[in-house]
């Protein structure tokens, strides 16, 4: 089944779960703040998308509450801290598809390619 991490009250998370809801895809919603994925999935998720820097939403809130050197993480362990820390840092909706493929953000388009549906 497909999961979409995100926060419940973040308005892309909703607009993407409304999108599966209209095209009848069956997913499981995943609320980071709630339940805080293991370093380990911070990882695959850093690999899967290019890079920290990718995962991380540098224009949240979050990220623009940050002391300077938090910003610059040196290291893999440095990075874990901060999303351990602070896992609403991860850009969001984060969808994983049943063969393991990894998405982020949301679009109408980008929804339709990914799920394959007909436009």
């Amino acid at each position: 089944m497909t999961t979409l991490y995100g926060l419940k009250n973040c308005d892309t998370c909703r607009k993407a779960q409304n999108w599966l809801k209209r095209f009848d895809i069956a997913y499981a919603f995943v609320d980071v703040r709630e339940s805080p994925q293991s370093l380990g999935t911070f990882v695959a998720w850093k690999d899967a998308v290019g890079g920290w820097d990718a995962l991380i939403n540098k224009s949240s809130t979050t990220w623009r509450s940050l002391p300077p050197n938090r910003k610059t993480p040196g290291s893999d362990a440095e990075w874990k801290l901060l999303l351990r820390e602070h896992p609403t840092l991860v850009k969001r909706p984060l969808v994983v598809l049943d063969d393991g493929r990894i998405h982020q953000g949301f679009s109408d388009n980008g929804f339709k390619a990914l799920f394959e549906v007909a436009k």
